[in-house]
């Protein structure tokens, strides 16, 4: 008898009747696994968490090997799982380029798409555009969730989440949507009070508002790589607080052209330090669980959301 991986069945086989693998089984198994949630995994696939959690029963009795340890609250891949896991999105990756290679069989996107990203940047360029994205794809439903708090994607089932700067979780995979251009800026009335500064150095007698405890602001200078420590009245972890307060003149912000870019051509804000770029570059980024077995609804978004954005994106290009 040759070993089950390459005895795949077809997706209608009977659930009682297998001695083979099911790419349905497999495909489930897969998705139960990122998403820590048989249930989860089973409504992406139209099962009921009862039919789900039998299938996968099923493939481990067919394995002859417990693929999942379950709790309570979620699960997590056994020694036999982790090993079974490779080799199963192996297989599910040659199926779907198989299939790919005999036709246009690109599925049609569908489920429901758990979306998360920051909440200004989501109001400001996503929203305007979801329900385009949904008259596009009539078989998927959208649950958008803006929140500027960093989701765990695993836990809180997300499929795909937008992230802005720098990424600090390695395990995802990550595309680049958009550059996240910086700039330094303040309304004139402020700078017409207090000056307008010349180096980096001079933001040390200036009142600079700060987002999320970020004091450190790095420049690249003539003479190299400069980080001044910054200080203010104005700390917050919400972005819109500080444009609210640039606006009114209270200060000096690090802002990205994002947020601020029509103010800035309008002049109700101005640039400081040009001369001085900063020294991190950042992007805003789609991140997601898995590069094996992405579902269609979420490679669909990803592409749209690209799409719209451009390149360079449309924020920026209109000269400041």
């Amino acid at each position: 008898m040759n070993s089950p991986l390459v005895q795949v069945a077809s997706e209608r086989t009977p659930p009682g009747d297998r001695e083979r693998l099911d790419l349905l089984d497999v495909a489930l198994f897969v998705r139960a696994a990122l998403l820590a949630n048989v249930s989860a995994a089973g409504r992406e696939f139209g099962l009921s968490a009862a039919v789900a959690s039998s299938r996968i029963a099923q493939l481990e009795k067919l394995l002859g090997a417990r693929l999942l340890h379950r709790t309570t609250r979620r699960i997590s891949l056994t020694q036999d799982g982790e090993v079974f896991m490779t080799r199963a999105e192996a297989l599910l990756d040659a199926a779907a380029a198989a299939r790919a290679s005999v036709g246009r069989a690109q599925a049609e996107p569908q489920g429901r798409l758990r979306v998360s990203m920051p909440s200004s940047f989501g109001r400001q360029h996503v929203s305007p555009v979801v329900s385009e994205f949904l008259r596009r794809y009539p078989g998927v439903s959208v649950d958008l969730r803006l929140t500027d708090q960093l989701v765990d994607l695993v836990d809180a089932g997300i499929d795909v989440a937008i992230r802005v700067g720098a990424l600090k979780d390695s395990s995802l995979v990550a595309r680049r949507l958009a550059v996240n251009r910086r700039v330094l800026c303040a309304a004139p009335a402020y700078l017409a009070a207090r000056g307008t500064p010349h180096h980096p150095s001079d933001l040390a007698e200036h009142e600079c508002m700060i987002l999320s405890d970020q004091r450190d602001w790095s420049f690249v200078t003539p003479a190299g790589p400069l980080t001044v420590r910054v200080s203010g009245r104005l700390v917050t972890d919400n972005g819109e607080v500080i444009r609210d307060a640039l606006l009114a003149g209270f200060g000096i912000a690090l802002k990205s052209t994002w947020d601020v870019a029509p103010y800035l051509r309008s002049g109700e804000l101005v640039s400081v330090l040009d001369s001085y770029p900063l020294a991190d570059s950042v992007a805003i980024w789609a991140v997601y669980p898995s590069r094996s077995f992405v579902p269609p609804k979420t490679l669909a978004f990803i592409e749209f959301v690209a799409a719209h954005f451009g390149d360079p994106p449309y924020w920026d290009r209109e000269p400041v």
